[in-house]
């Protein structure tokens, strides 16, 4: 397409008038209708290709299931409020944790339970999180930023048991298909892991934020969060109701549990049924965002039931559960919104356009290097790591083969660059959804994370630069 150019347009519109309005839903509209009427060349006909793309999107098997998981674990958030539980978790925990250090230690602990997945790692986590914070007067940046940290800069490292590894793997699998490397699929992923430089310099990056104090303002009596500002009126009345609910912890912790336990059977039987061997194999077969969604439905359905024999009253749980839903209907809408964007672009020709402006002239030394750069400016514009990894990943691995560039290394800087607009974009999943459960500003938000990525992304650079070196 002679003016693929213009699949940039919108992506910029987006980004320009967030950070204008300091507001994401306006941009996507009028980049969605601007992307659209590029389509068409027509200002009616444009309009009614965006709803297309907004009714295709809707009927994405993938999406579905993402925004039903993000719906319904909404809503058994709301019935763990309403029934005591998050109250008496927070009360019960936050005796044991007295400083900012520790709850940002809570934040790893936490990890070894909720790895499968970022949004499920978010949103269960997440409430927990946010009470304490408020009880404590912390930074909700820093602590958002050190919750997304170790949720995408370690799930994108773990080779097993996530709802990453297939579809990684799957990736790469198409990306090599007909090439006598000596070394599988899963080989090549395992290699590459090694050369995700970016989620390995930001996961150190998190420890060491972990570790140092937050500057102290001179009068901490005169200290003001911005980002708790708000309307006086808004949910007043279902604050003051949650606040004089009965502290009960063991509401919580069952349901988790549960939860938790049910994610890690239902990853193993999905994982078998598909002709897996092993646990490890299993887990990363299974089919993660349906199994997280199915075993948040049933742990839905037995809370639910718990909570009606410990004399739960059914009106206020049933009520609740529909307040937790709907309270993540703005990153449910923007999660869509932003799956729509993606659509026009594509067909606009964004990644041919990416395609024809790298070309084939790159120095081997330099061609990781330029992937992860150009792969995280792409991954900024579009939010997704799923999307520039699929994006990239052919990209990246004809570049190494022309250019005689180590795949392994090259195909490590494209998970790199996934990781960098998951965690920095604020059009991403994990952004939108840790600034929703912790009522942060989403483009004030983004923007604090973009100075601390911004360093890992320039560690990275230099470090791909050197191993080419070497491994040319």
């Amino acid at each position: 397409m002679d003016q693929a150019w213009l699949s940039l347009l919108p992506f910029l519109i987006v980004i320009a008038m967030s950070i204008w309005l300091k507001d994401i839903f306006p941009g996507l509209v009028l980049g969605l209708l601007v992307g659209s009427i590029l389509v068409t060349a027509s200002l009616l006909d444009g309009t009614q290709k965006a709803v297309e793309y907004v009714v295709t999107t809707l009927s994405d098997e993938t999406n579905i299931k993402i925004i039903s998981f993000l719906y319904v674990f909404g809503g058994l958030v709301g019935m763990m409020n309403i029934a005591g539980g998050i109250k008496g978790f927070t009360e019960w925990i936050g005796t044991k944790i007295k400083s900012e250090r520790g709850l940002l230690g809570l934040i790893w602990f936490t990890l070894p339970f909720t790895f499968m997945m970022p949004m499920f790692r978010i949103m269960m986590i997440g409430p927990i999180i946010n009470s304490l914070i408020k009880k404590m007067n912390l930074s909700k940046q820093k602590v958002g930023m050190t919750l997304d940290i170790s949720t995408e800069s370690v799930i994108v490292l773990l080779p097993v048991a996530t709802a990453f590894v297939g579809f990684m793997v799957s990736l790469v699998e198409g990306g090599i298909r007909g090439l006598d490397l000596g070394m599988s699929p899963y080989q090549v992923f395992l290699l590459s892991i090694l050369f995700n430089f970016y989620a390995i310099v930001m996961l150190i990056i998190g420890i060491i934020q972990t570790f140092l104090p937050s500057k102290k303002p001179n009068n901490p009596h005169m200290r003001i969060d911005l980002e708790e500002k708000e309307h006086e009126y808004h949910r007043a009345g279902i604050k003051r109701e949650l606040s004089m609910v009965k502290a009960q912890p063991w509401h919580l912790i069952i349901p988790v549990f549960l939860l938790l336990g049910l994610s890690l059977y239902l990853l193993w039987q999905n994982g078998t049924s598909l002709g897996a061997q092993t646990v490890f194999e299993a887990f990363s077969m299974a089919d993660a965002i349906f199994v997280m969604l199915l075993a948040v439905f049933i742990t839905l359905i037995i809370t639910f039931i718990f909570y009606m024999m410990r004399k739960q009253p059914l009106n206020e749980v049933l009520y609740h559960f529909y307040d937790g839903g709907n309270q993540m209907m703005q990153a449910i809408s923007l999660l869509v919104l932003i799956w729509s964007l993606t659509l026009a672009a594509e067909e606009l020709g964004f990644s041919e356009f990416i395609s024809s402006t790298l070309g084939s002239f790159l120095p081997a030394f330099l061609t990781p290097a330029t992937i992860f750069l150009i792969g995280s400016i792409v991954g900024y514009f579009i939010g997704s790591s799923w999307g520039t990894w699929g994006l990239f990943m052919p990209l990246g691995i004809a570049l190494a083969l022309s250019t005689g560039a180590s795949i392994p290394l090259t195909v490590g800087a494209v998970f790199a660059s996934g990781a960098f607009g998951a965690i920095t974009s604020p059009l991403g999943d994990t952004t939108i959804t840790t600034a929703a459960i912790l009522d942060l500003d989403l483009v004030d938000y983004a923007r604090y994370k973009l100075k601390l990525s911004a360093i890992g992304g320039g560690i990275a650079i230099i470090l791909y630069v050197i191993s080419a070196l070497f491994l040319v």
